[in-house]
């Protein structure tokens, strides 16, 4: 069985003066504060919502 592929996502802007869907989608996330990160595994949904805000997020890809 291949090992599911994990997405290190950091937050490296504020959600500050974003709109309501950008701050709820990096709340989504596991983020909250500029230099905080989450590991998830790598599924089309959070695909979608780093596509959301990807002028607010780094993206990190782990085997």
């Amino acid at each position: 069985m291949a090992t599911e592929k994990k997405l290190v996502i950091t937050q490296i802007k504020s959600g500050i003066g974003t709109k309501p869907k950008h701050r709820a989608t990096l709340r989504a996330l596991g983020l909250g504060r500029i230099g905080k990160s989450n590991t998830i595994a790598d599924r089309p949904e959070i695909r979608g919502m780093i596509a959301r805000v990807p002028h607010l997020v780094k993206v990190v890809e782990e085997v």
